[in-house]
């Protein structure tokens, strides 16, 4: 029966959500994707990411550390919808595989801890959905813990996410009494009993019928405020319908200016269903979201979400099986069938798709045809790799393909045998095609392996699958930070001539640089490069002046202090002179990466070290220690709030510091201290950098 409806569904794009679900370690992602998958019949057994039964924790790490590390998809119908889930990390070390989901998204699920609130990690990936413009309603989870307030967790929202929260819900009960909530826009009750799966509806309970009336004037009146029509009817009547608040909260959450909250237990299988009617009601399908724009022969085009239309898929995810490489899709148009020959757009190489598969984790339904709005995965792709656009090979088109963060740590790694040493780069050649933000490289002077990754969780999952899934031992060296170089004082009106002449056309090239630091909008030391010319009276041709913003950008890839990258400087031709004959792009090129290399060094530079913010939670009486252990690894402690028998200190510290913290935090609270991080950029670093 679930079969025949998929596949009417097929072409039905306003019956299809494609989400994802977002939120902090530990908030209850896997656990709501679970709820989920069983509430939609999916499943027939809830399970359990402490007992490692969960659908979307396949993998063997996931399950031994408790914890989600790689984006899983899984497909479901409710309410006569397909909903297309993606079940994404919520360690900073993953944040990569958050970014590359939120790419090919088209609403998502933000689910926050009903005691914490708002988290480091929540933030993080509530930016990263702003700047993909991916609509969210938001879940208060876990309100059956001591110390659940769901008024609580909705302030941190407000206050730190800078959003409206548009409550919807009432909690029935509070901690272990927490039974169901009070519909706001029906007034009514949803309540579960012990053991039920399903929730029985009535009337708002007498005690609550005030609170629950409030709290509706409050949701009536901060709708009205945003929306126009909602307005209207407000000022005409004094009061919104059902119909029209549901319409606005549509609305508002789909343009961003308001996000819907709901609440509920997920391990208790409380605050499911009405989660799923949200969704449906909501979050857009594909035809809700404007068309997806790319390019073909430098002009910009747009695709709009027709089966029809010719086809645009975005590779977003690669991965390794058993029975072949799985490439995972969004298609954006057109309609994908077995046997299908299609464009890989960016490196003009046709593909063949040998099967497409429905996805659940790790499990897969063969499918004869894909269209517009599916997320899919195929096989048969040879070199397709994550960001790649695959197309109609008539009509090709290239998409904007996820940005991938630059690895921060780096680790030497050898083979345990001189022998294993071409399958260990095999294997590490396959993690970087896998996860886009592993990088592997030879380090010219030692001649070493190095790995570089997002954090030191982040290279530990990828030296345990390389020994787990090629039987390879691994060693790996210790952690190192990846640093920079910045422009402290700058130097102005250096003066560069670049004359070569050895037979034939010769090169000239005069250029005048000033470099001096790059300031954000704060006034501090900003990241980034930024070239201008002032150049007047035509003295160095427009041409000329492009080659010498190369030549400075060739430049910044090794600063004077120790090779280095180069970031946060402004660079400004400000005069120069060419030659009739010997000057050429090539010799102002030259002329630009040879004058910024002497500028530098005559410019005061600095090291810059990358930080994270890190929020730690320990018991009261473990807080000294913690304060003077942070101090001694040079965090700055930005604040500090109390809670009932735990403190919640948030500092800045290096991240070179933060190598081992966790077993240091363990020994000083006796197993009671728990941390999170952030990466938040670079700072000035002391002349000597622990984990160099």
């Amino acid at each position: 029966m679930r079969t025949e409806l998929n596949r009417r569904l097929t072409g039905t794009l306003d019956g299809v959500r494609n989400l994802g679900i977002l939120a902090h370690v530990d908030a209850g992602k896997t656990t709501v994707t679970e709820r989920i998958l069983y509430a939609t019949g999916t499943t027939h057994k809830r399970g359990e990411v402490h007992d490692g039964t969960t659908i979307t924790d396949f993998d063997p790490q996931e399950r031994d550390r408790g914890i989600t590390i790689f984006a899983a998809a899984v497909s479901c119908t409710w309410a006569d919808t397909r909903i297309n889930l993606i079940d994404t990390p919520g360690h900073v070390d993953f944040a990569d595989e958050v970014e590359r989901s939120l790419r090919v998204l088209d609403g998502a699920i933000a689910v926050f801890d009903a005691v914490a609130g708002v988290e480091p990690q929540s933030e993080s990936v509530w930016r990263q959905a702003d700047r993909h413009g991916v609509p969210r309603i938001a879940f208060v989870n876990k309100l059956d813990r001591v110390g659940a307030r769901l008024d609580s967790a909705v302030a941190s929202i407000r206050e730190r996410l800078h959003t409206v929260p548009l409550v919807v819900q009432l909690p029935i009960g509070d901690e272990e009494r927490f039974t169901g909530v009070v519909d706001l826009l029906r007034m009514r009750a949803l309540v579960w009993a012990d053991g039920s799966d399903t929730y029985e509806e009535g009337e708002v309970p007498d005690e609550l019928r005030e609170e629950a009336s409030r709290r509706r004037r409050l949701l009536e009146e901060a709708v009205a405020e945003l929306h126009p029509a909602a307005l209207e009817e407000f000022c005409a009547r004094a009061t919104l319908s059902a119909q029209t608040l549901a319409v606005a909260l549509r609305d508002l959450t789909r343009t961003g200016e308001g996000v819907v909250v709901l609440c509920g237990s997920a391990y208790r299988n409380r605050g499911v269903e009405p989660l799923l009617e949200a969704v449906v009601a909501y979050l857009p399908s594909p035809l809700d979201v404007p068309p997806v724009r790319g390019t073909l022969g430098g002009e910009v085009e747009e695709r709009a979400a027709d089966p029809a239309a010719p086809l645009a898929a975005l590779a977003f995810k690669v991965t390794a099986t058993p029975t072949g490489r799985l490439t995972y899709l969004r298609l954006y148009s057109g309609t994908l069938r077995k046997g299908d020959t299609v464009l890989d757009a960016g490196a003009r190489r046709s593909e063949r798709v040998g099967r497409i598969l429905r996805v659940q984790a790790d499990r897969h339904v063969d499918v004869a045809e894909a269209v517009a709005g599916d997320i899919v995965a195929v096989i048969g792709l040879k070199a397709a790799r994550a960001g790649a656009t695959l197309c109609a090979p008539g009509a090709p088109l290239v998409l904007e393909p996820p940005t991938v963060a630059d690895p921060v740590v780096s680790v030497a790694v050898e083979a345990g045998r001189n022998t294993d040493t071409e399958r260990l780069m095999s294997a590490l050649a396959r993690l970087a095609e896998e996860d886009p933000s592993l990088a592997v490289r030879t380090d010219p002077e030692t001649g070493q392996t190095v790995l570089s990754g997002m954090g030191e969780l982040h290279l530990e999952v990828a030296a345990e699958k390389i020994r787990r899934a090629h039987g390879l031992e691994v060693r790996v060296g210790r952690p190192q930070v990846a640093l920079r170089e910045t422009v402290v004082h700058g130097v102005a009106g250096l003066v560069y001539r670049h004359v070569k002449q050895d037979g034939g056309a010769g090169q000239f090239a005069h250029v005048v640089l000033t470099v001096e630091p790059l300031a954000d909008a704060d006034g501090e030391g900003g990241a980034g490069f930024e070239f201008r010319s002032s150049v007047v009276g035509g003295r160095v041709p427009q041409e000329y002046v492009r080659a010498v913003a190369a030549g400075c950008r060739d430049a910044l890839t090794e600063g004077p202090l120790g090779g280095h990258p180069v970031t946060g400087l402004r660079v400004t031709l400000t005069d120069g002179a060419t030659h009739s004959k010997d000057s050429s792009e090539m010799a102002f090129r030259t002329a630009g990466r040879f004058a910024l290399r002497e500028a530098l060094r005559a410019c005061a530079m600095v090291l810059l070290e990358p930080v994270a913010e890190v929020t730690v939670t320990v018991p009261d009486d473990a807080v000294g220690g913690v304060l003077g252990d942070l101090a001694a690894r040079r965090g700055q402690v930005s604040g500090s709030t109390a809670r009932p028998g735990t403190a919640v200190v948030t500092a800045t510290v290096p991240l070179a510091e933060l190598f081992g913290y966790a077993t240091r935090l363990r020994s000083r609270t006796q197993g009671r201290g728990t941390f999170t991080t952030r990466a938040t950029g670079y700072a000035p670093a002391p002349s000597t950098v622990p984990g160099r």
